[in-house]
């Protein structure tokens, strides 16, 4: 049975956020070439990568209620994502350790010709980090595939002093404004 909600993301953590509704929605991550426009500031940023993941799926799932999302952290009014390397993520980590830096998380939600997009944007504060910090968390794996280097619900935990907003939307989805969007979309079990 097709499910009536889609997640547009292969990202784990996403997944393990949407569950949280307790519906049923099925994962069709999006294989959209995303294209970053640098013109665009940060909150237009996410959201504009979000409607691009969501309306990949969506043109072949055109009953289906598509949730597209992305995450950005913005450290002296850089974007950082995915680092490539150990020595980026180091690099990532040493930028932000002793200092607030901002993540964005867009979300589009896509059904039919409704459109509803936005973005929650959270301030995070590390501790500063030693090199040996730095070395060990890196070592470990979790910075490869998270946007800043950090993973807020994984030992990156550890490197967080204080957050300002939506924790799960550094994790990677607002879970409660999204599930206000989709009620307000007319979404229903």
């Amino acid at each position: 049975m097709k499910s009536n909600l889609i997640l547009a993301s292969a990202s784990p953590r996403r997944k393990e956020l949407l569950e949280l509704l307790q519906l049923p929605f099925e994962v069709i991550p999006s294989l959209v070439e995303e294209v970053m426009d640098e013109e665009l500031q940060p909150a237009e940023m996410v959201q504009s990568l979000a409607q691009q993941k969501a309306k990949g799926v969506a043109k072949e799932h055109q009953h289906a209620f598509v949730i597209g999302s992305d995450t950005i952290v913005v450290s002296d009014n850089k974007m950082l994502g995915k680092p490539k390397s150990h020595d980026e993520a180091k690099k990532m980590l040493r930028n932000l350790s002793g200092k607030t830096h901002e993540v964005f998380t867009g979300v589009s939600i896509i059904n039919g010709e409704k459109i509803h997009t936005f973005h929650e944007k959270t301030a995070v504060t590390f501790y500063h980090l030693t090199e040996s910090e730095i070395e060990d968390y890196v070592l470990s794996g979790e910075p490869m595939d998270k946007a800043g280097a950090y993973g807020i619900q994984g030992l990156g935990a550890l490197l967080v002093k204080e957050i300002s907003g939506d924790y799960f939307s550094v994790v990677g989805l607002p879970i409660a404004r999204t599930s206000r969007e989709l009620k307000e979309m007319g979404f229903s079990r």
